[in-house]
């Protein structure tokens, strides 16, 4: 069941970053486009972070999935694996509590900007433009959780899913 789960939120992550990734450059080029003929397009920075943002948040989050992000476990794989194991389980809670905490600061962001609307677009909710922090965050956790069995088992054998053509030596 698991791994349908993850797959589908895969899937799906996949194709809100493709879609996402599409229409900012869609309102690039028709911004360019506009701004060659003289008439900028007063919505289009405001619109254009914004989408920046939500590919950032949701691009992260399928690369927990994927266990993807940047690092270096070079190190880890050579640490007896006793204390490797200790290391990424500390790893893990620091990671999850961090987007944990990160989640709620972005409810009460929420909170705050509350009845609030773009300035360039006012029919656009502010609240709808923010709610990718505590989504994304929140997303980002769940792929963290569910991509943490395979990272687990890895690490005990001592297999780098950032490198796994390296071989690294059993401790």
């Amino acid at each position: 069941m698991i791994p349908s789960i993850r797959r589908n939120i895969d899937v799906a992550l996949q194709w809100v970053v493709i879609g996402l990734m599409i229409t900012l450059t869609v309102i690039v080029l028709v911004a360019v486009i506009y701004r060659k003929f003289g008439a900028s397009l007063s919505w289009y920075d405001e619109v254009a972070s914004v989408m920046l943002a939500w590919i950032t948040y949701y691009g992260a989050a399928l690369a927990a999935l994927r266990r993807q992000h940047l690092g270096f476990d070079g190190l880890l794989l050579r640490m007896p694996v006793d204390i490797r194991m200790i290391a990424v389980a500390i790893a893990e809670i620091l990671v999850i509590g961090f987007f944990v905490l990160l989640a709620w600061a972005g409810w009460k962001v929420l909170e705050v900007v509350g009845d609030e609307n773009l300035i360039s677009l006012p029919w656009i909710s502010v609240s709808l433009t923010q709610s990718v922090i505590p989504v994304g965050a929140t997303l980002f956790v769940i792929c963290e959780l569910l991509s943490m069995p395979e990272a687990w088992r890895a690490a005990r054998v001592g297999r780098s899913l950032e490198h796994p053509e390296v071989p690294f030596a059993e401790n």
